[in-house]
């Protein structure tokens, strides 16, 4: 199975897959086929990929709202129109100046994480479309073998109801024809005599 992924993955390597777990044909396909252990655990790990992208993106963005905020205070605290003292905007100044530090910090883990999770989220994502295929094809290939057999089993079935088709016509043929020659030998008089004891064997 290694070889094979890795064969596979070799092929799709300059294909672009749509992310799976996000694709609502996805869910229909894997509703339809069953869900295995191991693609239950893929679609997990795809999620946390795609959850910490989205948390790394959103973190971005409010940190660099909060630096550009305090970039701003700064700013305000430098204007000597302020009431605040010397010392009161120094310590603001440091304070501000060390959680901008924090905030530069944070950025760049975020950044860093940003610039791994796209590969990573890709790799997983094209082991999921593997395992995906692999039980697809699995399915329909023990799909098909059922498809063959019950074929084969209608094909005899039709052959036999032909030959009882064909013999059920003979034997109503023979009975018609066996009735007639009694009606004819006897008379409908004494047939009828016999009818009413023969019932269940009467020919109409």
């Amino acid at each position: 199975m290694a070889e094979q992924e890795k064969r596979f993955k070799d092929a799709l390597s300059s294909k672009k897959i749509p992310i799976l777990t996000i694709d609502k044909k996805f869910h229909n396909l894997t509703d339809a086929i069953g869900k295995t252990g191991e693609m239950a655990s893929l679609e997990n790990e795809l999620n946390e990929l795609l959850k910490a992208q989205g948390k790394a993106n959103t973190e971005i963005k409010e940190i660099k709202k909060l630096k550009k905020k305090l970039m701003q205070e700064i700013v305000e605290n430098a204007d000597e129109s302020s009431d605040a003292s010397a010392e009161e905007k120094e310590k603001k100044a440091e304070d501000n100046t060390r959680l901008i530090a924090e905030c530069n910090e944070k950025i760049e883990k975020y950044e860093d994480d940003i610039m791994d999770l796209p590969k990573m989220i890709d790799e997983v994502n094209k082991k999921l479309m593997i395992e995906l295929m692999d039980d697809c094809y699995n399915v329909m290939k023990e799909n098909e073998a059922q498809i063959t057999e019950t074929a084969k089993w209608i094909t005899q079935i039709r052959i036999e109801l032909k030959k009882r088709l064909v013999k059920k016509q003979d034997m109503e043929t023979k009975n018609q024809e066996i009735y007639s020659y009694m009606h004819d030998i006897f008379g409908a008089e004494v047939i009828e005599i016999f009818d009413m004891t023969y019932k269940d064997t009467k020919l109409k």
